[in-house]
This record gives structure tokens, C-alpha cells and sequence, in this order.
């Protein structure tokens, strides 16, 4: 678990203030349901780990450079969220037939500074399948400690499996709604080019792909020559389970299996750890891991430009000095 402190933090307009007595969690399906915090917390609750992970973790490994926030490899982090179900709430307001999507809206308000801009100020929003909903939690506590205002306070979406700009903060509605949400933050950003029979389309961003990487050591550090390193790291992804990850002490040309210290939990990193018999001849090394999902597919070695400044999981080295 990452400590609350150390869990990052991405926002796009300035946190809100909200008086959780007066606050209100307005849901529209086949009719329209009202929760104060109070009446959600009377609700079964659930306790679920999550890791998530701003679509932007890694930019800085991208050459030539970027815009956006440069990120290095610390926005992911994994927590305790505790909550009600986004299914229960449904219940109680109804899924009109034929509906395909949830869209959850923030109390955050402002004007993107990227280009296009809409012509006045939006609210964050965000949304995920209707067939999905039952992976959204509307949490009220991380490890179990009331939210604070940067994670949200008093309530926020916490989406597993998908990068995190699905996990809406500072909920004030939720709408059931009978076409593909085609908001600001799933068009015109958090956005990837696709072919559809051979012409580019953009499509949202959604899961969080295949991806490990090495916590330790980090880039820079020295190493004694001939002694043992134990690497430590981490692999996760939205999709099929992360069945196992290799670990290179040589730029790629050989890969080892890594141990696998976690079990299997949707949407949850699994921590890995690998001894690395550190050379006797001094240099600079090029550590690498990857992962490889229980469906065989491996982790890519290259970028994948489609992305653009988004969906940074490819292998990233790091460069060790052995003295």
C-alpha cells in the first residue's frame, strides 16, 4: 500500500472546498435518486485495493520531449478505498434499456489551457460502460482514513483496472446516459489514434495496458562490482493478470524470470523482486524488466506512437554504474 501522503496527486482545475453536511450525490437514470453522505454510508460498503495510474506516468522517458506533466515513473500508487458499490446506486435510481454508459461528474470546474478549447468553463467528467459499473467504487475513506481534499473529500470514483482519469474526484452527479459520452476529457485529451478500416480515428483512452518497472535500483545508482543487487519493482495492467515478469542485466540480449511476491488481484500491482549478479567489470548497465500477462502477451520493447503523449508501457531502462 502507498501511505495517503505519498499517494500522487493530478488535478486539472483547483480543488474544490465542499461542507459535507450540505453536500449532495445527484444520480439520473430512470429517475433521478439524491444521497447525502450519511445515507451512502448506510449502504452495504465495500473495501477494495486499487492501484492507480495517471495515463501520463513516464513522460519524461519520451524523446524528443513532450508537453504535459513531466511525470518519471512515480504517478502510480496502490491504496485501500473504501466505499459503496456504483451498482448500488444504480439500483436505487434505475438503467433506462438501451443505456451504454456512466457518466460521473466533479465538483472541479475551470478552463483546459490546451487548445482546442470549449467556449466556457466545464466541469471534469468522465465515464465507463454500463457492463462495467460494477468495477467503479464511490469511495469516501483511503486506508481507512476519511478522504482528504486533494483525494477528493467527501466523495470520488475509484475505477479498477483503468488509468486514473476514469476515477472522477469531488462527485456531485452521476447520469445514465444512452450514447457514448463524448466529453472534453474523453475526445479532445486522454484521446489515441486507431484505424478503422484504414482511416485514423481517435478513440478515449481506457485501461491501463500491460506495464512493469524497476523501483530499485534506481537510474544513476552504483553498483559494487561482483556483488548481488536484489532488484525490486512492480507489473500491473487492466487487462488479462500479469502471469509473470523477466528482468534483463544487460541491456535485453538475456532475460531472467523475475519472483512474483503478490497474488493476483484485479487492478492491483503485483511487486516482483530479482537478484542481479552484478558483473565484475566496471561500466554502465542497462537494467529492463517486462511483463508477460497470463494470455501471452508481452510488454512491449518500443513505443507505440499512436499514443501520443499518453500510454507510456513500454520497457524504460535503467542505467546502473558498477564501480
Amino acid at each position: 500500500m502507498t501511505p495517503s501522503e505519498l499517494f500522487y496527486v493530478r488535478s486539472h482545475f483547483p480543488a474544490p472546498a465542499i461542507d459535507a453536511s450540505r453536500w449532495r450525490l445527484t444520480v439520473r437514470g430512470l429517475r433521478e435518486a439524491e444521497f447525502g453522505l450519511d445515507e451512502l454510508r448506510r449502504l452495504t460498503s465495500e473495501t477494495r485495493t486499487v492501484t492507480l495510474e495517471c495515463a501520463g506516468n513516464g513522460r519524461i522517458a519520451l524523446s524528443p520531449s513532450v508537453e504535459g506533466v513531466q511525470w518519471h515513473l512515480g504517478a502510480v500508487s496502490t491504496a485501500e478505498w473504501t466505499g459503496v458499490p456504483l451498482t448500488a446506486v444504480l439500483e436505487r435510481a434505475g438503467v433506462p434499456p438501451g443505456s451504454v454508459e456512466v457518466v460521473m461528474e466533479g465538483a472541479d470546474r475551470g478552463t483546459p489551457r490546451a487548445t482546442p478549447r470549449p467556449p466556457q468553463p466545464i466541469v471534469y467528467a468522465h465515464g465507463v460502460p454500463v457492463g462495467h459499473a460494477h468495477e467503479v467504487l464511490l469511495a469516501w475513506a483511503m486506508n481507512g482514513e476519511p478522504l482528504t481534499r486533494e483525494h477528493g473529500f467527501p466523495l470520488r470514483a475509484v475505477a479498477s483496472g483503468y488509468y486514473a482519469m476514469v476515477s472522477v474526484k469531488w462527485l456531485t452527479r452521476i447520469q445514465v446516459v444512452r450514447e457514448p459520452f463524448q466529453g472534453y476529457y474523453k475526445t479532445t485529451d486522454y484521446a489515441y489514434w486507431d484505424d478503422m478500416d484504414g482511416l485514423p480515428v481517435q478513440r478515449p483512452l481506457g485501461r491501463m495496458p500491460l506495464k512493469s518497472q524497476i523501483a530499485r535500483p534506481v537510474a544513476g545508482e552504483v553498483a559494487r562490482a561482483g556483488s548481488e543487487v536484489n532488484v525490486v519493482g512492480a507489473a500491473w495492467t487492466g487487462g488479462a493478470p500479469v502471469e509473470c515478469v523477466e528482468v534483463s542485466g544487460d541491456g535485453g540480449r538475456t532475460w531472467d524470470a523475475a519472483e512474483i511476491l503478490d497474488p493476483h488481484e484485479h487492478g492491483v500491482w503485483r511487486r516482483w523482486q530479482w537478484t542481479w549478479h552484478v558483473p565484475t567489470e566496471p561500466g554502465k548497465y542497462a537494467l529492463m524488466s517486462r511483463a508477460v500477462d497470463r494470455e501471452g502477451q508481452t510488454q512491449p520493447a518500443e513505443r507505440d506512437p499512436r499514443y501520443g503523449t499518453y500510454g507510456i508501457n513500454h520497457v524504460v531502462p535503467v542505467v546502473v554504474r558498477v564501480r
